[in-house]
């Protein structure tokens, strides 16, 4: 019972930790380039981040949840029809749906980035 109530803390401190040091070390870099005489207005470039990184993101949460759908429709279709074992089929079918939704996302994330 008291686990609980110590976990949802741990994951929201290692999210809040993550966010600083994302934060403290993109301010570190950007002292260290100022210190160099570097313009400021490489930091609002768009050649770094010119295609639309929300895209990508549903993209490949799209395909992955795509062949999770897929892993278990084969995975109940081979324990139904070929009679493999449940602790087979499912989680089998399922994490190889799922790496070939996130090997086709990371084609599909290049082809798109390549052509912006």
């Amino acid at each position: 019972m008291g686990s609980e109530v110590i976990i949802i803390p741990i994951i929201f401190g290692v999210l809040f930790g993550l966010y600083y040091l994302y934060i403290s070390a993109r301010n570190k870099e950007r002292l260290a380039l100022i210190e160099k005489g570097a313009d400021a207005s490489i930091f609002f470039s768009n050649k770094r981040g010119s295609h639309n990184i929300l895209k990508i993101l549903i993209l490949n949460i799209a395909l992955l949840l795509m062949g999770i759908g897929a892993g278990i429709f084969f995975g109940g279709l081979f324990r139904d029809v070929m009679g493999m074992s449940d602790g087979i089929a499912m989680p089998g079918t399922i994490f190889f749906m799922a790496g070939a939704g996130l090997l086709s996302g990371f084609f599909m994330t290049k082809r798109l980035v390549t052509k912006d």
